[in-house]
């Protein structure tokens, strides 16, 4: 009996550490946090455990929608996620090429306006001319305070061959009309204007650098020059930038062979230099480029292959201060990242990117906005330059990195004729809508005029600015004597410039908008005068 004690007793207690362990193991699956991290991918582990153990059912994609974006935003201020529903969109700016049905249009008291036709388009070969209302898309109503620039071209863009139906409101017709357009190729231009001064000097506004940028460049350069240019004006201003290629291809027409254009490093990126090939045909023809505070990114790399080379000089403000490239990686979903991926650097070695903090966006998005409390946009004695990031031109000036392209000539923003009354039309947009509905009126009267010289003319001898008064008072603003004297010139110059883009296009715009333009000006300025152009390229200074 003792025996078999000694025997069973063992066992017994041996059954119950056993026991315990099983039932420790229930318990802690039961009120332990399982761990979802192995070593592997902390983010697909937690995504996993959500979709098998979460209270609720809820959208892993819709999730990882939330997430992506909030991950990249913790990186440089210009690696951006793009979802697929805007990667389209935002691919089509630059691509040279969209699907649609060939309109530029304004919303204008709510409805959207035609405002041009774009030639042998999809529109216009169906019959839409400028002043169209269109009040109804495919049979659906589409105006009111909802529409928006962004509903207007999802609505419009579509598959080539597609079709859609408008209904329109036309100032000649009693009823509204009835259209089927199909949609079509539309060319997305990047050159704005190109045309000659009185001067005799070839003008090229670049309002991007996309796909074809560098087709539609060549085209201007050689059209002002059998037009007898000689000397050119490259107008940066407003221009965010688009693809580096087309820069280093549009400035290459600029220098001889060997000269570095620019050149780019990153920590998974190695050293890759763009030199000039020497096929440029424009390598001796003086050049002035045009900067402004919106100007970054590809035109800050055209400008400072310019400059770093002494091959021309910068006019205007400082430039924004992108020195960042990023790369385009797209999903299996049809989104993509855009991902910084390098800096670039100037041939002198700067990089002009502006400082930053990573993931922290809003600090850097009001830089712009900084500069303009500070005076920068008025003065150049308020920049700050940091003489610790001092470089040499080829020549020996003196250039500076570390925030954008510092021109060579500084001209502030101009204030002369700013006063309450301007700035309350302005911000209401009264100058605009006044502008189209007179070219709406008269448009075939104005059509008679086919340049911009003639219809400035024709336009010069009508009493716009008391329509105009009368017009904006009947929008609330109270008619000021004083303060009209003081903006009449801008007033009146805003008023024909915009009626000659409604009537002719942008080729009318640019040369009556410019004339008060005081960049512009210095610019015409220097190229006139060949002394004080050298003068500047050797030393930096007039």
């Amino acid at each position: 009996m003792k025996r078999s004690t000694q025997i069973i007793y063992p066992l017994l207690i041996a059954a119950a550490i056993i026991a315990g362990i099983y039932i420790g193991k229930y318990y802690d699956r039961m009120f332990t946090t399982p761990v979802i991290y192995s070593g592997h991918n902390k983010i697909e582990g937690l995504l996993n455990m959500i979709k098998r153990q979460y209270v609720d059912t809820v959208s892993i994609d819709s999730l990882i929608e939330i997430a992506i974006p909030k991950i990249i935003g913790e990186l440089d201020p210009h690696s951006t996620y793009i979802s697929a529903a805007e990667l389209q969109m935002v691919n089509d700016d630059l691509e040279g090429t969209f699907s649609g049905i060939g309109i530029e249009f304004s919303i204008l008291d709510d409805t959207i306006t035609v405002v041009g036709v774009i030639s042998g388009g999809p529109s216009e070969k169906v019959g839409i001319i400028p002043g169209d209302r269109i009040i109804a898309v495919n049979d659906t109503a589409f105006t009111g305070s909802g529409i928006s620039n962004e509903k207007v071209l999802k609505r419009l863009r579509g598959q080539k061959g597609s079709e859609v139906r408008l209904t329109l409101k036309r100032v000649s017709s009693a009823e509204p009309i009835d259209m089927v357009v199909t949609r079509g190729d539309i060319p997305v231009n990047s050159i704005d204007a190109a045309f000659r001064t009185n001067d005799g000097i070839g003008y090229i506004k670049v309002s991007k650098f996309g796909r074809n940028t560098y087709t539609e460049f060549l085209n201007s350069l050689a059209k002002l020059r059998r037009e007898g240019s000689d000397k050119f004006i490259i107008d940066l201003r407003g221009n965010t930038g688009g693809y580096m290629e087309s820069a280093i291809n549009m400035v290459n027409e600029f220098l001889p062979k060997g000269f570095l254009i620019v050149y780019t490093y990153g920590n998974a990126s190695p050293m890759n230099r763009a030199y000039s090939n020497g096929t440029g045909i424009f390598k001796e023809n003086p050049v002035v480029v045009l900067l402004d505070e919106w100007s970054a990114s590809a035109s800050e790399i055209f400008a400072g292959a310019i400059q770093d080379n002494d091959r021309g000089l910068i006019v205007g403000r400082r430039s924004f201060g992108k020195g960042l490239v990023q790369q385009q990686i797209p999903f299996s979903d049809g989104s993509a990242v855009r991902l910084t991926i390098a800096r670039y650097y100037t041939p002198s070695g700067r990089s002009i990117q502006k400082e930053y903090k990573m993931g922290d966006s809003k600090e850097y998005d009001m830089d712009i906005i900084n500069r303009y409390e500070h005076g920068e946009f008025y003065s150049r004695d308020s920049i700050h330059l940091n003489d610790t990031l001092e470089y040499r031109t080829l020549l020996g000036r003196t250039v500076y990195g570390g925030g954008g392209i510092m021109p060579d000539v500084f001209v502030p923003r101009d204030t002369l004729g700013n006063t309450p009354y301007l700035t309350s039309v302005v911000n209401q947009g009264l100058l605009y809508q006044f502008a189209f509905k007179y070219a709406d009126d008269n448009r075939a009267k104005l059509k008679q005029y086919t340049t911009a010289k003639d219809l400035l003319g024709y336009l010069q001898r009508q009493p716009l600015l008391d329509r105009f008064v009368t017009y904006a008072a009947g929008k609330g603003v109270k008619p000021r004597p004083v303060y009209i004297g003081i903006s009449r010139k801008i007033i009146e110059n805003t008023l024909y410039a915009y009626i000659a883009r409604n009537i002719i296009g942008d080729e009318a715009f640019y040369p009556i908008v410019l004339m008060d333009d005081n960049t512009f000006v210095k610019a015409v300025e220097l190229l006139n005068d060949d002394e004080t152009y050298i003068k500047m390229l050797l030393s930096g200074k007039e």
